[in-house]
């Protein structure tokens, strides 16, 4: 809400805005990494393979979901992109079990079907309507509902290699916020040189369309950012998303207060099906049996 409202969202070159996001996360991280007074002793104990181990692989995703985020919201409504966005909680699961072997109980696996098909419900109805900021169905299709739902798998690779490195190889979490940062910051500007955001920055500067209040949601984005990886060092990936997923709420009441836009039908039905498979989840945890204790 605050990007569309505080920002020339269409002016704002998309690179610009991720990268600044970046390097507020790294000075936020290394400004509690000294106040924990753990930076010195962490500075000794780092070495160059433990760092891309740990952090290079889940930064180079999240520095390409980012930019298809960025993407996404600009062509769709608040709440649908928070809906949709929450697929990639499925793909958390399905990644946990792939590459920590964290199983899901039969509830959950139902509980995390029900967010799909929210998801498909949005996807449909969002395909043909005509309130999103686009009237071109195709544009709402292939710059809103595909960058997202992309973004959405990649971002369930990267938790689960995040959860990996912190709870199995002990990486701490302040660390693999700068590192990521820093290393996601070097693969976008790579990406950058030859894409035309890198033409645009080069053309019109890297502040073009930017206000003093466009500073606003890049921090508090970043900020959220150090937030989420600490949920997913102490709760997991999973855990994480659902987490997320109560946003949902504020979203719909911020965009009727503010926007004066009622939640579309799709997204009634879509609603109760999110927070019902919220509640399955919760209650119903995998419980480990004798045999594999």
């Amino acid at each position: 809400m605050l990007v569309k409202s505080l920002t020339r969202i269409r002016e704002v070159i998309v690179t610009s805005s991720v990268l600044a996001c970046e390097v507020v996360k790294v000075i936020c991280a290394l400004f509690l990494l000294v106040k924990d007074g753990s930076l010195r002793t962490l500075f000794k104990e780092w070495n160059l393979i433990a760092s891309l181990t740990a952090s290079g692989l889940p930064a180079a995703i999240y520095a390409l979901q980012n930019s298809l985020l960025q993407i996404s919201y600009r062509n769709l409504d608040s709440l649908t992109f928070s809906m949709l966005n929450q697929t990639k909680l499925f793909f958390t699961a399905f990644f946990t079990y792939i590459i920590l072997r964290q199983k899901q109980s039969i509830q959950q696996i139902g509980a995390l079907f029900l967010l799909i098909i929210a998801a498909v419900l949005l996807s449909i109805g969002e395909g043909s309507s005509k309130s999103s900021t686009s009237n071109n169905p195709d544009e709402i299709l292939y710059r809103g509902i595909v960058p997202v739902l992309v973004a959405s798998v990649l971002s369930g690779l990267a938790s689960a290699l995040c959860q990996w490195a912190s709870q199995v190889k002990k990486h701490s979490s302040y660390l693999m916020t700068v590192e990521m940062s820093i290393i996601g910051s070097l693969c976008l500007l790579a990406s950058a040189s030859k894409s035309p955001d890198g033409v645009a920055i080069k053309q019109h500067g890297f502040f073009y369309g930017w206000t003093p209040l466009t500073w606003i949601p890049v921090i508090l984005n970043a900020v959220g950012g150090i937030l989420v990886g600490l949920v997913t060092t102490y709760a997991g990936g999973v855990r994480k998303g659902f987490v997320i997923v109560s946003a949902l709420l504020v979203t719909a009441l911020l965009q009727f207060f503010f926007d004066g836009k009622p939640p579309s039908p799709y997204c009634l039905v879509a609603l109760p099906l999110v927070l019902t498979s919220i509640s399955i989840y919760q209650k119903y945890p995998y419980r480990v049996k004798k045999k594999e204790a």
